[in-house]
This record gives C-alpha cells, structure tokens and sequence, in this order.
C-alpha cells in the first residue's frame, strides 16, 4: 500500500480547518444568541447599563467558546468528507491505492492542540467566567448574594451529635441561622424547627425546642436552651464549576464533604476537566471514518447533527448518574468518549 503523499494530507487538513474555522465560530455565534435571546427582556427590565450587559457575556463567553471548540469538530469533519465524496475527490484518491484510514489518523494531530487550549481553558478561564456570571446578575438585580449556606450538616464529638438540615452562613458576623436542628447528648434528644448559631461564645441557642428522654414522653421548652458547641464554622464551598483545577484537586484531597454526592460531583467534575479536552480527537477519528461512509453533502449534514445529538444525550445524562451513584464518577466523566471510540475502532475496522 503506497503511503500517503503529504501534499494529500495537507490538503485534506486544510479543508477541515478551514470548515473547523467556520464551525467554532457559527456554534459560538448560535450560543451567545441563545443567551441573549434569554436575557435581554431581563437586561432591558432591570436597565441594565452597556457595561454591565458585556460583563455578563464576557462572563460567559468562554464556557461557550469551550463547548464550540468541541462541537465543531464533526462539524468541520464530516462536511469536508462530504464536499470530497460529492466531488468524487475521495474515489479518485481510492483508485490511486490510498488507503481510507490513511487520510483519518492525520486529523487527530491538529486538534491534539485544540485539546490543550480546551484543558486550559476548562480548567482555569470557564470556572472564574462563571462565577463572574452569578456576580454580574446580583449587580444588575441591585441585591446582594445571598448568605452562602451549607446542607446535612454534621458534628459528632465524644458522647454527643450536633445536626442541621441547613446552615445558612454567617461568617463575617460570627453568627449562623440553623434550620432543622438536632441535637443529642447525655441520653437525651433534642429538635428545634430553628436555631442560631454563635461562633464567638462557641454555642448553639435553640427555641421552642422538644426535648425526648428514654422512658418519657416528648416535652416542649418556650425558653431558649443553650449548648455548647465546638466546632468551627467554615464558609460552604463554591461549586465545583466554578473552581480551578488546582483547588479542586485540593479540595478532594482534604476530603471535607458532608455528604458522599458532594464528594461525587466534585470526583466527576475533576474528571470531565481531563475528559472533555480528548473529546476533539476522539471526535476527529469518528467524524473522519463516519465521513468515509457518506456519499453525498446532505448525508454529512445529516451524520453532524446525529454525532452531536448522540453526544449530548450522553453528555447531559452521565453527570445525573455519576451524582446519584449510578456510575463511578470518572466512568461517567469519559463514557461519551468511550462510546465514540467504540464507534470509531468498529467502523475502522470494518473500513481496513
């Protein structure tokens, strides 16, 4: 089999990016549009100035960046395959004793760079865009962030269990407002609807409070009761989204979660950080041995929107099942990938 001549390959690269070029453009377009298409009635009702408009989609705006990165891959792929197989450009390159999956591998190669400007971008721009977002609104509604609060919080020193269903944070005055309390200690139970938390004195103070002890009936206390509490009390942690790689790294390194689907969605989305940058390699291959199947334009058309239909199934309903517990969340993170690697090596091997 004689090898591929490199003017080949280069054109055939050329082709692709310059559709790649008109993808990453056309997605981010399609994307900002959609948002602002949600936002404006929004924007215009609060009066939102210019700058503060711009400041919310540069808030944004590499999110969206990132996710054109991605879906202009097949995009770019699968049309420039198309346009060859219209233009029997591909049968001519066949008759000459081109192997098919000579002209796929070399796509791979200028998207390994895509993949590393998506990994930075992933993991140090989109989180900081993202919490800029959720600052511009309260800026633009004229109100403050709501007092951060913390779920399912538990402490348990020797002999005793302090319970909240919810802390709602008050760090910068030393105090916390408890919903749901619970507390055991010394043989005894108590519940309160409601409780306050006070950092300075170390206590927590709860009202019209019922108190149950073993042999006896459950008894309401009007006055408030007092007890003390040593724990610290530690802001609640941004979401996952909106932190770098590196302190994400560190956060599941100190293994502080209340729970074990926080622990699960941070897990998960540390994974898709490493995950979604190989999307558009994996995306090359598949789009480049699809796209050797098609016979015409329209079907390349046709085979882009199944790619990203399929894709986006798989990548909105994994993270559901990562945080439930359904999938190991690393699993989760790379099972779109997985899936179209399957795809790409069955079809290859069909095509060899």
């Amino acid at each position: 089999m004689p090898r591929v001549p490199f003017t080949l390959t280069r054109y055939v690269l050329r082709e692709v990016l310059r559709w790649y070029a008109a993808g990453v453009a056309l997605f981010l377009i399609l994307q900002l549009t959609d948002a602002l298409s949600t936002t404006v009635g929004v924007l215009l009702l609060y009066h939102a100035t210019p700058l503060e408009a711009l400041s919310v989609f540069g808030a944004i705006a590499p999110d969206k960046f990132n996710r054109s990165l991605v879906l202009a891959v097949p995009f770019a792929v699968l049309l420039t395959f198309g346009r060859l197989q219209g233009d029997s450009e591909l049968k001519a390159m066949f008759a000459a004793g081109v192997s098919p999956l000579r002209l796929v591998w070399p796509l791979a190669v200028p998207f390994v760079l895509v993949g590393v400007l998506a990994f930075v971008n992933t993991g140090y721009v989109v989180p900081g865009g993202l919490a800029r977002w959720d600052r511009a609104w309260y800026t633009i509604y004229g109100t403050v962030p709501p007092a951060p609060s913390q779920d399912n919080y538990t402490f348990a020193p020797p002999g005793a269990l302090f319970y909240a269903g919810r802390v709602r944070n008050g760090a910068e005055s030393g105090v916390a407002q408890l919903d749901g309390v619970l507390i055991e200690r010394g043989g005894e139970t108590v519940t309160a609807q409601s409780g306050i938390w006070d950092t300075q004195a170390r206590t927590w103070t709860v009202s019209d409070a019922w108190i149950t002890r073993p042999g006896q009936d459950p008894r309401q206390v009007a006055g408030p009761l007092v007890f003390p509490q040593t724990d610290t009390l530690r802001p609640p942690q941004p979401p996952a989204a909106q932190v770098s790689t590196p302190v994400l790294r560190a956060r599941l390194a100190a293994d502080e979660y209340a729970t074990p689907e926080q622990r699960r969605v941070d897990e998960h989305q540390l994974a898709t950080r490493y995950a979604d940058p190989c999307t558009p390699i994996v995306f090359a291959l598949v789009a480049g041995v699809v796209g050797l199947l098609l016979r015409n334009r329209a079907g390349a058309f046709a085979a882009t929107l199944l790619v990203i239909l399929v894709f986006y199934v798989l990548w909105t309903t994994a993270p559901q099942l990562a945080r439930v517990g359904a999938l190991p969340p690393t699993l989760a993170a790379w099972l779109p990938n997985l899936v179209f690697f399957l795809v790409a090596a069955a079809l290859a091997w069909r095509l060899r």
